[in-house]
């Protein structure tokens, strides 16, 4: 059984390696979309469609697997990852020869050569993939932080190198390819795995009957979520597309500090507990009361500072993304719900459900991005947000069986979060209208939006807020012990 020490050392090691990649990759989007014009955002975004949707076969359903066997060994290991570089190499393959298709559909004449480069990240993956299911199982997370800076870090200095010397569109694709193939290096010296000569077609078979509908789901999601953009892209400008992922991405810079921590940690803390209901029921909620109290505020406040924000990194050319983004990050603040329930479903080994749940999303959101694409890329960006509340109430639908913990327990053990982070964003939002430069508007902002916020937590004895003064209280204890 994993210890609550390990749990949040773990946790801890992830999460910084998620500031620390994000806030590189944050200085990294803001030089390069200073430097570059939308257009080329666009056009990238356009290729990463395709890439996104070949990725999910390297990330999803074999990883997850064998985080999820309880009794994973070197066999199960070796045979994923020899199956896994074969099907990758299979998959570039495709992608390579189908280019020139893909290029006429796009309505390009010069996507052949990019797409083909970037495809390579789909073969370095698949070669990542089972070492960062060990690194998981293990719960080894530090070497996350290591590879993961040292790709993100060492990709930034080369795409900003080659923006300032004109090399355009391909700053965009180095960056992308040598983060990845750098993190790969790092994690492969690093991590003590290796595959052995060994390969069980009976082992591997029992991983894809489980692993398959986790395969099947991501795929679904990713199909879905790349759909929005495929739409945009197609039937709106490049320029729109730009905006539209711009918008996506500010939020999702904090979103995947927390959320990916905790998913990435959560899971196998999970699976370890899997025939102790009553555990994974109070992880689950301590897990979904925590996030929320952590990413609510967090959301609500890059909502309210939304414009000055984007006019001073990124400059007026991109402030036309700023109504999607404050759309965005009212779907992002509800993201650890999703997270929390669907990682309890996998731990209990119930792929099925999981399947079931994606399956039913995705007609509802797609019948929702149907009604809205022929209005405007905002209506699309609104569908986002009505298919963001009902994948809450299906998410969570299974769990009042499973846990013995309904949406209603849920949104219960939300509301404080929710309802602070509203006020305090009301409390913000006007200094907006007061005529400061963006500077000074920023630096008012933010420290009020933090103390109000942090001051309704103690007059208000919210649960979250002394949950995690203790738990910095007894790292300090141990920190000052130790020392």
């Amino acid at each position: 059984m994993n210890s609550r020490q390990t749990v949040f050392s773990n946790l801890i090691w992830r999460f910084m390696e998620r500031c620390g990649a994000q806030l590189v990759s944050f200085v990294v989007s803001v030089v390069l979309a200073r430097l570059l014009e939308p257009e080329l955002y666009g056009t990238i975004a356009l290729v990463t469609v395709i890439t996104s949707i070949l990725q999910v076969f390297v990330d999803s359903g074999m990883a997850n697997a064998l985080i999820q066997k309880k009794d994973t060994d070197n066999l199960d290991y070796s045979s994923v990852f020899y199956f896994n570089v074969a099907f990758c190499l299979v998959l570039y393959a495709g992608l390579f020869f189908a280019a020139p298709l893909i290029n006429r559909l796009y309505g390009h004449t010069d996507l052949v050569p990019v797409i083909r480069v970037l495809g390579l990240t789909i073969v370095v993956a698949g070669v990542k993939n089972v070492q960062q299911a060990y690194v998981a199982k293990t719960m080894q997370f530090r070497r996350f932080f290591f590879s993961t800076l040292g790709g993100t870090i060492f990709s930034a200095a080369v795409g900003i190198t080659m923006a300032y010397s004109g090399f355009g569109i391909w700053a965009l694709v180095a960056q992308q390819l040598l983060n990845v193939t750098v993190n790969t290096a790092i994690l492969w010296l690093t991590v003590g795995w290796k595959p052995q000569r060994i390969f069980s077609f009976k082992r591997l078979g029992g991983l894809i009957s489980y692993g398959w509908k986790l395969l099947a789901s991501a795929l679904l999601d990713t199909v879905y979520l790349k759909l929005y953009q495929l739409v945009v892209g197609l039937k709106y400008t490049s320029s729109d597309l730009a905006y539209y992922n711009k918008a996506d991405q500010l939020p999702l810079l904090v979103v995947e500090n927390i959320n990916s921590s905790i998913d990435s940690v959560l899971l196998p803390v999970l699976s370890a507990e899997q025939d102790r209901k009553e555990t994974v029921r109070d992880m689950t909620r301590r897990a979904i009361k925590t996030s929320t109290y952590i990413m609510m505020p967090m959301m609500a406040g890059l909502a309210a500072c939304a414009e000055p924000l984007v006019r001073l990194l990124l400059t007026e050319k991109w402030l036309p993304c700023v109504p999607y983004m404050q759309v965005f990050c009212i779907v992002y603040a509800f993201y650890p719900l999703h997270t929390a329930n669907l990682n309890a479903i996998k731990a209990m080994g119930r792929s099925d459900i999981f399947l079931k749940l994606e399956i039913i999303k995705k007609i509802i959101s797609t019948l929702l991005l149907v009604a809205s694409m022929g209005i405007s890329v905002y209506a699309i960006a609104l569908s986002q947000l009505v298919s963001c509340v009902t994948s809450q109430l299906i998410n969570s639908w299974p769990n009042r069986k499973l846990l013995d913990y309904s949406y209603l327990h849920q949104l219960r053990d939300m509301a404080p979060a929710i309802l602070l982070s509203l006020a305090m964003a009301l409390c913000i939002r006007p200094v907006v209208s007061i005529g400061f430069s963006d500077w000074t508007t920023l630096l008012i902002q933010i420290p009020a939006g933090v103390a109000i916020y942090a001051a309704l937590s103690a007059l208000f004895k919210v649960d979250s807020f002394r949950f995690l003064l203790d738990v910095a209280r007894k790292m300090l204890a141990g920190k000052h012990s130790r020392g």
